[in-house]
C-alpha cells in the first residue's frame, strides 16, 4: 500500500517546483523540440516488432525512486540478459523532476526511463519530452487496468506511461478513540463526519477526528475529485481552469465551517509534529490514500492493533464514490536511443508476475493492475496494526469507485506549488479555504496566458 508517489514524509518529501524557472517553461529547449513525428512528444503508432528489437543489445538507464525496483532490475536483467540497466536514484519528487527538466535542456546524460507521477504527465507530453509509448505495447495493454487508470495515463489517445502504483482515497481511524468518545462507525456520510468531528472535539478538547492542512493541495484536489469537480483540462489549446465551480465550493465550504468551529485542526503535515501527532493521540484519524495504512503504522507503533480502515465518507446516502491522491508511472524519454528495451522495461517490471507481487506484497505499493486488485492473496491479507482487518479490499473497493472523469492540467508544477502556499496560508491566517479559491485560479489563469496557453473563457 505504500506509494511511490506519497507526499512527503521524512524521506519521501515531495516538495514541488515551478517549472523551468517558473517562465519559459514551454519553450523547446526546455522539453527539446518537435521532430515531427507525432503530436504531444509522442512518435510513429505504427506498431513495433518487438520480439526483432530486443533480441538487439541494448544499455538503459532508469532514474526512479520506488524501493524494490532494484530487485525489479535484477529480474529484468534475467529475463533480458542482452539488456543492461543502468538504475539512478536522482532524488524524489522536486530533485527528480528538477534533474530530469535539466537534462532534457542540456541534451546531456538523458535518461531512457524515468519514473513520472499522473499529475505531471501533461506537462511532459506539452514540452514534448516523452514517448507514445503505443507501438510497444500490445494491444490489449489498457485493458490490465481500471478505466480511470487508464485515463491518467492517455493525452489526446497516446499512452505515455505505464502505471505503478495509486492512491484510492478512504478514512483510516483509532477504533479505541472514536469508541471512547460515543461515534459510530463506519461514517457513512459527510454530514455524519461532521457531527462526529465536532462531537469528538468536545469530547477530547485537545484532539481532533482528522487534520486537514490548507497546504496539502493533493488531498484537497482528491476530494473535490470525489465530489466530481472538473476545475481543469488537460488540452492547451482550449485550457479549463475553474476552482471555484459549485463542487469545489460545496467542499470548501464544508471545512471551513469545521475550521471555524474549531473541530478540526490543519497543522502542516508530513513533519515531525504531525507524526508525533498520531503518536500521542491528537488526531484520531487520517483521509489517507491507498498508500496511507502502511506509512502510517511506521510512525505510530504504539496503537497496533487500535487502527480500522473504511470507505471515504459521501456526500449522499448509499453513493460510492471516491477520490484519488497520489500514483506514478514509468514513462519513456522521446530522446531514448533505445525506445523498444526502456519500453519493455517499463512494461515488464510493472505488468509480470513476479515483479508485481513483489511491489505489492513486499513493498507495499497499492497496485494499478486489474491483477493484482483481484488477487485474492492480496485482498484477503490481514493486517495485525489494523486489528486483523483486510485493509487492501478496502481500498480495493476504494479503487472500483474513483470518478472516472477527472482530468489534469498542463502546468501542475505552478497549480500545486500555488495551491499549497495561497491555500494553506489562507486557512493559517482563519479566512478559511474557499477565500484562497478565486485568487489561486487568477494566479493559474495569468501564469498559463503568459506561458502562451489559450485559456477558455
Amino acid at each position: 500500500m505504500r506509494s511511490a508517489s506519497k507526499p512527503a514524509g521524512r524521506h519521501w518529501r515531495l516538495a514541488l517546483f515551478v517549472l523551468c524557472g517558473m517562465l519559459g517553461v514551454f519553450a523547446a529547449a526546455c522539453g527539446g523540440g518537435d521532430d515531427g513525428d507525432g503530436g504531444g512528444g509522442g512518435g510513429s503508432t505504427e506498431k513495433v516488432d518487438m520480439a526483432a528489437e530486443l533480441k538487439k543489445p541494448a544499455n538503459i538507464t532508469v532514474w526512479a525512486w520506488t524501493p524494490g525496483t532494484e530487485e525489479a532490475v535484477k529480474m529484468f536483467e534475467k529475463a533480458h540478459p542482452n539488456i543492461k540497466v543502468k538504475l539512478q536514484n536522482v532524488g524524489q519528487g522536486n530533485d527528480h523532476y528538477r534533474k530530469v527538466r535539466t537534462t532534457l535542456k542540456s541534451g546531456k546524460g538523458l535518461p531512457d526511463v524515468i519514473h513520472m507521477e499522473f499529475q505531471f504527465i501533461p506537462s511532459f507530453t506539452l514540452t514534448k519530452s516523452l514517448l507514445d509509448l503505443t507501438p510497444y505495447l500490445p494491444d490489449n495493454f489498457l485493458s490490465n487496468y481500471p478505466e480511470w487508470i487508464q485515463k491518467q495515463i492517455q493525452v489526446d489517445g497516446a499512452i505515455y506511461g505505464v502505471p505503478w502504483d495509486t492512491g484510492p482515497l478512504g478514512f483510516i481511524y483509532r477504533q479505541d478513540l472514536l469508541d471512547k468518545a460515543g461515534i459510530e462507525t463506519p461514517i457513512e456520510t459527510w454530514d455524519e463526519f461532521a457531527d462526529a468531528a465536532v462531537k469528538y472535539h468536545e469530547a477530547n478538547p485537545k484532539s481532533y477526528l482528522v487534520n486537514m492542512p490548507g497546504g496539502q493541495t493533493g488531498q484537497w484536489l482528491g476530494l473535490f475529485w470525489q465530489n466530481g469537480a472538473r476545475p481543469f483540462t488537460t488540452d492547451p489549446e482550449n485550457l479549463k481552469v475553474d476552482l471555484t465551480e459549485p463542487k469545489i465550493t460545496q467542499v470548501t465550504e464544508y471545512w471551513d465551517k469545521l475550521f471555524e468551529a474549531g473541530a478540526i485542526s490543519h497543522d502542516a503535515d508530513f513533519v515531525d509534529a504531525w507524526y508525533q501527532g498520531f503518536a500521542r493521540g491528537r488526531y484520531a484519524g487520517w483521509l489517507s490514500a491507498a498508500w496511507g495504512p502502511i506509512f502510517l503504522q511506521e510512525y505510530t507503533t504504539n496503537s497496533k492493533g487500535k487502527w480500522r480502515a473504511q470507505a471515504l465518507p459521501v456526500w449522499e446516502a448509499g453513493q460510492k464514490v471516491s477520490g484519488n491522491w497520489g500514483g506514478s508511472t514509468l514513462a519513456v524519454l522521446k530522446q531514448s536511443k533505445h525506445k523498444a528495451a526502456a519500453a519493455e522495461f517499463a512494461r515488464w517490471i510493472l505488468n509480470e508476475k513476479e515483479p508485481v507481487e513483489m511491489f505489492s506484497f513486499e513493498r507495499f505499493l497499492f497496485p494499478p493492475q486489474n491483477t493484482m486488485l483481484n488477487n485474492e492473496r492480496w485482498l484477503n491479507k490481514k493486517y495485525p496494526f489494523y486489528g486483523g482487518q483486510q485493509v487492501n479490499k478496502v481500498y480495493a473497493e476504494m479503487n472500483n469507485v474513483v470518478d472516472k472523469g477527472w482530468e489534469w492540467d498542463p502546468i501542475h508544477e505552478f497549480v500545486a506549488t500555488q495551491g499549497d502556499a495561497a491555500n494553506g496560508k489562507s486557512v493559517e491566517q482563519g479566512e478559511g479555504y474557499t477565500a484562497a479559491l478565486q485568487p489561486w485560479e487568477d494566479s493559474i489563469v495569468k501564469y498559463a496566458e503568459q506561458q502562451g496557453l489559450k485559456v477558455a473563457k
